[in-house]
């Protein structure tokens, strides 16, 4: 039987968490940082507490984030990392040594927060801050409580109106730029290249990563108007496009080649910080012990279901449609035969590249909607699959793939399994492979 205390905790946690999401389901998306620099103002401006590390782009930032919380950690350094989305718990998003916020942190933060909120609103509800906003204040607060010597801050989306841009940090990073959230960004690569080179600021240097060259000459234009200097992947470690120029690419223990590019991105990142203040330390031997032993789940992640292996994979856009081809050709290389691949993607734009990408590799598709507003239907779905592809496809659920803790329905005992499409997805697939200790938390979470 829970405690009492357990239990109220359970209730409030329960009320602060449909607060929250009912800031993103009454009021939906909110961009412009007008209202963020208010709310920051009105907490003391927690992001001037700390350095800070910005880190924007389509693909990539996460996992350049947790390779740079990893290398400085190595390096012996506090450490707090900012994300979006979370996969399981609301409280993965913030994390400080890798420790989740608590659920009765979470609490305590809504309570101190939203009267604050409601001031900033001016008793308006429309003009009150958003779920992203009230994270991205926790995030930042949490930091300077927590004492972190160093903070890392993703990038919801786009970067130039994101609610993270309040922040001058040490350095701004863009870890790569391709066609998605084009309904927000734009349509065209020199388009979202802009709104994403937004975190430019005056004078603090931006890594780039692999960028298209329209994207790249974009991002250098506007870093040249700012005079903020730029340090390119592709100039310091080549190419890297599997032609023979892999040798200068850091290793790192997360699997497939997009890793290696975002393993440079941030050790060029380290070096430039290095660069600017030699006490951080990050010498060569913490950057490769860093990269080393980082952790992110649903990238390319393996484990194992009722002694089968099964992969988990966030590809999710166009871009990440290319990484996922190398990787299933790989996979089938390695394991001799055809993936059994469970799918669910949000958006035809995404669903068309990712689709046709599966069909070449896959013995069997099962189709899934993940529990997103967004989220392709399952007609939509079947009716992307390439009229050529000839394995079996099977529309199914979540629930009924993975009816229990270790065990999956989809394929034949010999089958390797692969999950992907769309992060909401994996995250779902986490909590039914090792159930929160919690009951389930609302799925509604973009950005």
């Amino acid at each position: 039987m829970p405690s009492d205390s357990s239990a109220s905790l359970t209730a409030r946690y329960a009320e602060v968490c449909a607060y929250l999401f009912g800031l993103k389901a009454t009021h939906g998306l909110k961009f412009g940082i007008d209202r963020m620099r208010s709310f920051a103002a009105a907490l003391g401006n927690p992001e001037a507490a700390l350095p800070l590390v910005h880190v924007a782009g389509t693909n990539g930032k996460g996992s350049v984030v947790a390779m740079l919380d990893s290398i400085f950690r190595a390096a012996g350094w506090r450490v707090g990392m900012y994300t979006s989305p979370h996969l399981v718990m609301l409280g993965e998003r913030v994390q400080v040594q890798r420790h989740a916020l608590r659920p009765e942190e979470i609490v305590a933060y809504v309570d101190e927060l939203r009267p604050l909120a409601e001031r900033v609103g001016g008793g308006n509800a429309e003009d009150c801050p958003s779920f992203f906003e009230f994270m991205t204040a926790m995030a930042l607060l949490q930091f300077g409580r927590q004492r972190c010597d160093i903070g890392l801050v993703e990038v919801g989306l786009g970067g130039r109106l994101d609610a993270t841009n309040i922040v001058t940090p040490e350095l701004s990073i863009i870890s790569s730029i391709g066609m998605d959230h084009c309904e927000m960004l734009g349509h065209s690569l020199e388009e979202i290249a802009a709104e994403k080179a937004g975190v430019i600021k005056p004078q603090v240097p931006v890594v780039i990563g692999r960028l298209p060259a329209a994207a790249e000459a974009v991002v250098r234009a506007l870093a040249a108007e700012l005079a903020a200097p730029v340090h390119s992947v592709r100039e310091v470690f080549g190419e890297g496009d599997g032609r023979g120029d892999w040798a200068a690419y850091p290793q790192t223990n997360l699997e497939g080649d997009y890793q290696r590019w975002n393993a440079a991105t941030a050790t060029l990142a380290a070096r430039v910080l290095m660069a600017q203040n030699p006490r951080w330390a990050l010498t060569p031997s913490c950057i490769s012990e860093g990269l080393a032993q980082v952790a992110w789940p649903g990238r390319w992640q393996r484990v194992q279901v009722g002694g089968r292996l099964l992969i988990l994979d966030s590809s999710h856009n166009p871009e990440g449609a290319g990484v996922l081809d190398a990787n299933l050709a790989r996979l089938v290389a390695e394991t001799g035969r055809r993936p059994v691949v469970i799918a669910g993607v949000l958006g035809a734009a995404r669903a068309r590249p990712l689709l046709e990408t599966i069909s070449r590799h896959a013995s069997a598709l099962h189709l899934v909607v993940p529990d997103q507003a967004r989220a392709c239907s399952l007609d939509e779905l079947m009716g992307l699959v390439p009229p050529d592809f000839r394995g079996k496809v099977v529309p199914d659920t979540v629930a009924q793939l993975f009816p229990a803790a270790g065990q999956c329905t989809a394929g034949r005992a010999e089958d390797v399994l692969v999950v992907t499409g769309s992060i909401y997805l994996i995250g779902e697939v986490l909590a039914r492979l090792t159930p929160p200790e919690r009951a389930p938390e609302p799925r509604l979470q973009d950005f």
